[in-house]
């Protein structure tokens, strides 16, 4: 996914794309004045300094970089007059670990002499300028975050880049699947992928109220009699859809009727055994079940089996990635913390 660096909410467009979900904020060995991944941007607020609230082997997270995290995890805190209480402890919880995550990863990225080729630090310097409409509002963001020191700010650009890169050679890369892995996984778990039988649905339902009086009742039958012979008329996928939007009262009438692919299991007997008769593209006769009428559109009929891997593929593959994402980043936390001073605060 692409990055961007928000600093105090200043955004830098990232150079670099990572499929390692973290954020890159900014505490560092010299500076408590973060650098934050954000989707959106943000008005740009004045920096002050923060409390302390951890320590990771000697760099200093503030308050401030913890607050960002927060933001970053729920964007929308805002929007709601900030966070549901019940929601702040395990918020702060995981905002706290995932900032003393990315300063591991700062470190170890040090650790290793990793460095950042000259052309890709100019490239992310022009990119970060391009924020700003006029050179008057560079120059006020620049002396808000950084005191007007470019050099204090290329060591923010330098420290995301940094970690970016050491996800993506330690993560990213690793965690991709091959069509052939993602075979082998379907022929090893065969199982799951195996369905019953399904029907491919429009459904128009007429739902008279709970308890209704036979008058209302009468009605409703009346309306589903009316919905039922224009429902016959009709000569497609989009016709049917469309007198399901209009008189359909089931939570499928705003998809144009359409439940997709369904288990028989996970019908009505009398829905199923009058599908099993019938041709895609015909509509069924009315249903009654219960006090409510129903009937069908029958788009598709596939029998009890496994679903091919070219189908299952386009899913299988991003979700055996994730996967494989989460255990290697767990994995790599778990390796920078055990040699690591951590003390919070």
């Amino acid at each position: 996914m692409k990055y961007q660096i928000r600093i105090g909410g200043v955004l830098i467009a990232a150079a670099i794309t990572c499929s390692a979900q973290v954020a890159s904020h900014a505490p560092t060995l010299n500076t408590s004045t973060p650098v934050a991944r954000q989707e959106a941007p943000q008005a740009t607020a004045p920096v002050v300094a923060g409390t302390p609230v951890a320590r990771v082997n000697g760099a200093v997270l503030t308050d401030r970089d913890l607050a960002r995290e927060i933001q970053t995890i729920f964007p929308y805190a805002k929007m709601h007059n900030g966070m549901p209480k019940s929601m702040e402890p395990e918020m702060r919880k995981g905002a706290m670990d995932m900032m003393i995550f990315e300063e591991l990863v700062y470190q170890e990225a040090l650790r290793r002499k990793m460095t950042v080729a000259p052309e890709r630090m100019k490239k992310a310097e022009a990119q970060f300028r391009r924020q700003f409409a006029t050179q008057q509002e560079f120059d006020q963001a620049m002396q808000i975050e950084v005191h007007g020191s470019m050099t204090l700010m290329r060591e923010k650009i330098r420290r995301f880049l940094l970690i970016e890169d050491l996800l993506k050679n330690d993560i990213a890369v690793k965690a991709r699947v091959s069509e052939a892995e993602a075979r082998a996984y379907y022929t090893t778990n065969s199982k799951q992928f195996q369905h019953g039988e399904l029907f491919n649905l429009q459904t128009i339902s007429i739902i008279p109220p709970e308890n209704a009086n036979p008058d209302v009742q009468k009605e409703a039958r009346k309306k589903a009699d009316d919905a039922w012979k224009l429902a016959k008329g009709t000569k497609d996928y989009k016709e049917f859809g469309l007198l399901a939007e209009r008189y359909s009262d089931d939570d499928w009438h705003v998809n144009m009727g359409d439940r997709k692919s369904v288990e028989a299991e996970k019908l009505p007997p009398p829905v199923v055994k009058v599908a099993e008769s019938m041709k895609p593209g015909q509509v069924s006769e009315l249903i009654q079940l219960g006090s409510a009428y129903t009937f069908f559109r029958l788009n598709g009929h596939t029998a009890a089996g496994k679903t091919p891997f070219a189908e299952v593929k386009g899913k299988l593959v991003p979700d055996l990635e994730k996967a494989k994402t989460d255990r290697l980043r767990s994995e790599l936390n778990a390796k920078l913390r055990k040699t690591a001073k951590i003390e919070v605060l």
